[in-house]
């Protein structure tokens, strides 16, 4: 079960590949181009949370982070302890309630259950203010089924995302990190305004 104990357990054991220790690049340059300081943003399942460090480095106020591993956070608060307390949530992202303009999306949709993912689908949607997006990367390639991360195939997140979002870009990132090159895809999703 990919529950508190599993994940802490992979950061107490340091079986953490997905941690690259530094904002990923795509998600850096999108960042970079964001202007409105003011967007309320969620990193949902952010781990050690660099590109929440990021934001906050840059102006951003309005950041929430929310994981279930008290670990992660921890590590995020000590390298960053000027980060608002109040944004630093330790629980279940399928639990969490709010409104926000952007969710940023960094290795969480790989880690959950495949069967979940119907669940995320709607539960962002709900998170999402109105003309809100989620913006990220997804694993391009397949992997195995028993544990995370889990993989899958662009026509596969299409048919699932474009039941509550509109899909303005999904492709090969251009500027992934070497180990990352050509199997990731970046993602910029638009919330429907009218689900049916």
């Amino acid at each position: 079960m990919l529950d508190k104990e599993f994940w802490n357990n992979l950061y107490e054991t340091a079986q953490t590949g997905w941690d690259i220790g530094f904002p990923s690049t795509p998600l850096k340059t999108f960042i970079d181009n964001i202007e409105n300081k003011d967007k309320s943003i969620l990193i949902p399942g952010c781990g050690r949370a660099y590109e929440a460090e990021y934001l906050h480095l840059k102006g951003f106020k309005k950041v929430t982070i929310i994981d279930l591993s008290p670990l992660a956070l921890d590590a995020f608060s000590k390298r960053l302890p000027s980060f608002p307390k109040s944004q630093l949530i330790e629980g279940d992202f399928f639990e969490h309630q709010g409104q926000y303009d952007l969710i940023l999306e960094q290795t969480f949709f790989c880690a959950i259950e495949p069967n979940l993912r119907k669940d995320y689908v709607k539960h962002t949607s709900d998170l999402l203010n109105k003309n809100g997006k989620v913006v990220g990367l997804l694993f391009a390639e397949e992997f195995g089924k028993d544990h995370p991360p889990f993989g899958g195939t662009k026509e596969e997140y299409l048919e699932l995302f474009s039941s509550h979002y509109n899909i303005e870009h999904m492709d090969i990132a251009s500027n992934s990190i070497e180990a990352r090159k050509g199997r990731e895809l970046f993602i910029s999703l638009k919330k429907q305004d009218c689900l049916t």
